[in-house]
C-alpha cells in the first residue's frame, strides 16, 4: 500500500525537488544571455548584484545606525557641539533595553530583506557562475599539489544541488556528481552580501585542495578567497582570511578560533570570526555526528610540561592498577567458587539457587573482564567454553537498551577498560582512590559541566545587573546623567567579572582533561599494552 501511494504521490524529497526544477531551468535561460558578454561585462554582474541587495537594504541600515548613535548619547542629526545645540536627554535602562530591542528587529528585518533579494537574483546569480566555469574551461592552474584542467561546467543536478545548499538544507549525492562544484554557485551568491561565506571540510588537506580548485572561478567573478589552516592562531594573516568574501577551512580551526573568541578575547580589534552568515559544511554528517563527539578544548599555558604531569600521577595510578589487579584476582576467584556451588545445587534439584549462582558468577566474570582482561588466570578461565559462554551471556544482558545497567557492573571496579573500543573509565570509587593516594582533592578528577556552569554564571550576572539597575533607579540623590555613568561604570565591571569567572571555569576544565588524560594514558599503558609485545623500550 505504501509503495502504490509513493507512486502516485511520491515521497517529501521527490516533490520538494520537483518544486525546484523550474528555477534550474530559469538559470539555464539567464545562462544562454550570457554567451555574448565580455569578461568584464560579465564580472561587472557582480558589482551589479551587491549594488542591488545595498539598494535593498538602505534604509534599514540608515534607522540601525540611528539608533547605534542615539544609544552612544548624539544627536540623530550632528553631534553635540559648542554652538547652543541642546544636547540630548539620557537614556533610561528602560529606554535602553527599549533601543536594543528595536536593534535585533532591524537585523532581523535585514536578514529577511537579503533573503528575498537573494531568492530574486538566484537564477541569474547562479547563471553568471556557471558562465565563468565554461570560459574556464581548458585553462590549467595548480590545486592540491598537481596541476589540474578545468574542464567542468555544473550540470542540472549540481545546479538543483546548489539550490539546496543556498535553502540551508541537505544535499546528499552519488559519488561523481560533483560535490565540490555545487558549492560554488551558493558560496558566490551568499558572498554577494558582504558578511562573509565559509565552506568547513574535514581535514586542511582538502579545504587547501578545495579552495585552490575552485578558487579561480570566484577571483574570475572578483571575489576573494582565502584559506584560515594556512596561518597560525591568532594572527593578522588569518584574522584577513575571515574577511575575505569566501573562506575554507576546517571544522576543528573554525571551532577553536570561536573559543578563543569568546572566552580570551577582551577587546573586540582581537577577535578573529567577523560574525557567521552563510556556511556549507562538507561531509556534513561527519562532521556534525562522528567528529561531534570530540569536544575541543583550549587551554592557556601551563607550569608543567606533559612528562611532569605524567611523572607527577604515576604512582598513584601505579597503586591504584594494582588495588585493581586485586579486586579482579578476588572476582575470579569469586566466580570459580559460586560455579562449583551453582553445580551443587543443581545435583541437589534446587534449580533456582542453581540459576541465581550462575548469574552471580556471570556477573564476577564480567567484572573481572572489564576490569582487567589481561589477567592471566581470566584468561585462562575463560579458554573454558562454559566460563566464556556465561561471561557473554551475562555481558548481552547488561549491554541492552544502550548499556542503561552498565553502571551497575562498572561501579564495583576503579575503572572500566572497554577493550572494542580502547577506551577506559574510572569509576567514582577509582577518583577517590586515586585522588587518596595522590594527595589531591577528589573534585580535581571530575570535569565540570561547562554548560550549565556558563548557565549559571550568565544567570547571576543577569541578577546583578538587575539589582544595579534598580538601586540606581531608587537613588535620588544622583542626576540622570551621573545615573547612567555610573550604570555604565558598574555594569562593564560586572561584565570584566563574569568573564573572569568564565575564563576561571575554562582554565579549570582544560587542567582537570589534562590530569584525567594522563591518568588515562597511564592506565592504558598498565592495562592494555604489554611490553615487549605490543611496544619496545630500547
Amino acid at each position: 500500500m505504501l509503495d502504490i501511494i509513493k507512486k502516485v504521490f511520491g515521497d517529501s524529497n521527490e516533490r520538494k525537488l520537483k518544486k525546484l526544477w523550474p528555477i534550474v531551468a530559469r538559470i539555464n535561460e539567464e545562462f544562454e544571455k550570457l554567451k555574448d558578454l565580455t569578461d568584464e561585462e560579465l564580472r561587472g554582474k557582480t558589482d551589479a548584484f551587491r549594488r542591488r541587495i545595498r539598494e535593498a537594504v538602505a534604509d534599514i541600515e540608515a534607522e540601525q545606525e540611528a539608533v547605534r548613535r542615539r544609544l552612544q548619547g548624539l544627536a540623530e542629526d550632528a553631534e553635540v557641539g559648542g554652538d547652543g545645540q541642546a544636547a540630548p536627554a539620557p537614556l533610561s535602562p528602560a529606554e535602553r533595553q527599549d533601543l536594543y530591542d528595536r536593534l535585533d528587529e532591524l537585523e532581523q528585518e535585514w536578514l529577511d530583506t537579503v533573503e528575498d533579494v537573494l531568492d530574486e537574483i538566484l537564477p541569474e546569480a547562479f547563471a553568471v557562475v556557471k558562465e565563468a566555469c565554461r570560459r574556464m574551461v581548458g585553462k590549467s592552474w595548480k590545486a592540491g599539489g598537481q596541476i589540474i584542467e578545468w574542464n567542468m561546467v555544473p550540470y542540472d543536478v549540481q545546479l538543483l544541488g546548489g539550490i539546496v545548499l543556498h535553502q540551508g538544507n541537505i544535499a546528499e549525492m552519488k559519488t561523481g556528481e560533483g560535490k565540490t562544484l555545487v558549492a560554488v554557485a551558493p558560496l558566490y551568491l551568499n558572498a554577494l552580501v558582504g558578511r562573509g561565506a565559509h565552506l568547513v571540510t574535514v581535514n586542511p588537506y582538502l579545504a587547501e585542495r578545495d579552495a585552490e580548485w575552485m578558487g579561480p572561478i570566484y577571483e574570475f567573478l572578483g571575489l576573494t578567497v582565502d584559506v584560515i589552516d594556512r596561518y597560525e592562531p591568532h594572527t593578522p594573516e588569518r584574522r584577513a582570511a575571515y574577511e575575505a568574501d569566501i573562506t575554507y577551512g576546517t571544522n576543528n580551526e573554525f571551532g577553536f578560533d570561536y573559543l578563543r573568541d569568546n572566552s580570551f578575547v577582551i577587546d573586540p580589534d582581537q577577535l578573529m570570526q567577523r560574525g557567521h552568515h552563510y556556511a556549507i559544511v562538507d561531509e556534513v554528517d561527519s562532521v556534525l555526528i562522528d567528529e561531534a563527539r570530540t569536544p575541543l578544548i583550549i587551554s592557556g599555558p601551563v607550569p608543567q610540561a606533559d612528562t611532569n604531569r605524567f611523572e607527577e600521577l604515576k604512582p598513584a595510578v601505579e597503586q591504584l592498577v594494582h588495588a585493581q589487579q586485586r579486586l579482579v584476582g578476588k572476582l575470579v576467584t569469586e566466580a570459580q567458587r559460586l560455579i562449583r556451588e551453582a553445580d551443587e545445587a543443581l545435583e541437589a534439584g534446587d534449580t533456582k539457587r542453581a540459576k541465581a549462582l550462575e548469574e552471580e558468577a556471570g556477573l564476577a566474570l564480567l567484572r573481572a573482564w572489564r576490569g582487567f582482561p589481561k589477567n592471566t588466570k581470566l584468561r585462562k578461565l575463560l579458554t573454558e567454553p562454559r566460563f566464556e559462554q556465561l561471561r557473554q551471556k551475562t555481558e548481552f544482558f547488561y549491554l541492552q537498551d544502550n548499556a542503561k545497567n552498565m553502571p551497575f557492573v562498572d561501579e564495583y571496579l576503579y575503572f572500566a577498560i572497554d577493550e572494542k573500543q580502547r577506551s577506559i573509565e574510572m569509576s567514582e570509587k577509582g577518583r577517590e582512590y586515586v585522588s587518596k593516594a595522590a594527595g589531591m582533592d577528589v573534585d580535581l578528577f571530575v570535569l565540570p559541566d561547562v554548560g550549565e556552569e556558563v548557565a549559571r554564571i550568565e544567570r547571576e550576572y543577569k541578577n546583578k545587573l538587575q539589582a544595579l539597575e534598580e538601586s540606581l533607579a531608587a537613588d535620588e540623590s544622583l542626576t540622570e546623567e551621573k545615573r547612567q555613568h555610573k550604570l555604565e561604570n558598574d555594569s562593564r565591571l560586572l561584565r570584566k567579572e563574569m568573564e573572569e569567572q568564565k575564563r576561571q571555569l575554562y582554565t579549570t576544565y582544560a587542567e582537570r582533561a589534562e590530569r584525567l588524560h594522563a591518568i588515562e594514558q597511564l592506565l592504558r599503558a598498565y592495562t592494555m599494552y604489554e611490553k615487549d609485545v605490543e611496544y619496545i623500550v630500547q
